[in-house]
């Protein structure tokens, strides 16, 4: 389709406005796809500040800017008016370190961090790379210390690191954030998995749905649902949670660091990496709910 004349004006007044200026899914704060989120944690890696362009709100500009730059994808980064590319060729750039040129940015530190895999992890690990020839272990930390891992090809800038015979490879920011970690296997009521200890981090407690409603009852802690959208259209929030989908990982972090806090999910999977991501940024008092909503829809009622 042809880009109209009001929505090129439109365009070009943004990035006349802006240095740097990328167009996605969703804000900052709250990215609404994996691509445009993998776009805001490389971005945030190597500089503070930019202009971000939710196009789910403006549906002329979600079009339009295909046809400004002949770009078919979003998300878009365009610097001082001019087209970068989308989240693959940010990435590539990040970890070449060609994004921190572009910004005038300090190159990063692309010492190997020293990591612990312990025993059981290592050999969990060598079991599920057994049938993956050609591949390497990646693990990527997100500026929030979430964390994941994917076997994907050997990059030619991967920063690498040995541990327990198993070699893992990073991208600049997952590298300095991995120094002292320790990857162990872990088992829990709700199965079995790799576990990421930070340093200076601290237990996460386990809570019982009873326990957890005898310290709302008494106000004695700050409950997180970390349940998406559908799950809570489906059971409610208890009364008083506050929702991590609405307010997001950085208005929660401000929070005081000693502020008991209790996460909760659907059956206390994606709640403990909530509360793990928490203990890592020095929160003293973090439990998980185990069993989530289900257990407590079952033992304690709506």
């Amino acid at each position: 389709m042809a880009l109209d004349t009001p929505t090129r004006e439109r365009i070009e007044s943004l990035l006349g406005q802006h240095d740097v200026v990328l167009f996605m899914k969703g804000t900052r704060q709250q990215p609404m796809c994996g691509f445009s989120a993998a776009a805001i944690n490389t971005l945030n890696d190597v500089i503070p500040t930019y202009h971000t362009v939710n196009v789910l709100e403006d549906p002329e500009i979600r079009e339009g800017i295909k046809e400004f730059g002949q770009w078919p994808t979003i998300p878009q980064l365009y610097v001082k008016g001019e087209l970068v590319g989308g989240s693959d060729i940010i990435r590539q750039m990040y970890t070449s370190g060609e994004l921190y040129t572009l910004f005038g940015a300090p190159a990063p530190d692309r010492t190997p961090p020293e990591i612990t895999i312990t025993e059981k992890a290592a050999e969990a690990i060598r079991g599920g790379m057994a049938n993956a020839q050609g591949m390497a272990l990646h693990l990527e930390i997100g500026p929030d210390h979430s964390a994941g891992f994917q076997l994907a090809p050997a990059g030619d800038h991967d920063i690498v690191t040995v541990a327990s015979g198993i070699e893992v490879h990073f991208d600049p920011g997952s590298a300095a954030r991995a120094k002292g970690i320790v990857i162990d296997w872990v088992s829990t009521v709700q199965g079995e998995g790799l576990s990421l200890k930070f340093p200076g981090a601290v237990e996460i407690g386990a809570l019982s749905v009873q326990e957890l409603k005898a310290k709302l009852d008494a106000g004695d802690v700050v409950l997180v649902d970390t349940r998406p959208a559908q799950s809570r259209a489906m059971v409610a929030p208890i009364d008083g949670a506050r929702i991590l989908e609405n307010e997001g990982y950085e208005a929660l972090a401000q929070l005081p660091k000693d502020t008991p806090i209790a996460f909760i999910c659907n059956v206390g999977a994606s709640s403990r990496a909530a509360a793990e991501r928490f203990a890592a940024h020095g929160f003293t008092q973090v439990f998980n709910v185990e069993g989530g909503m289900d257990a407590w829809m079952r033992e304690v009622g709506a």
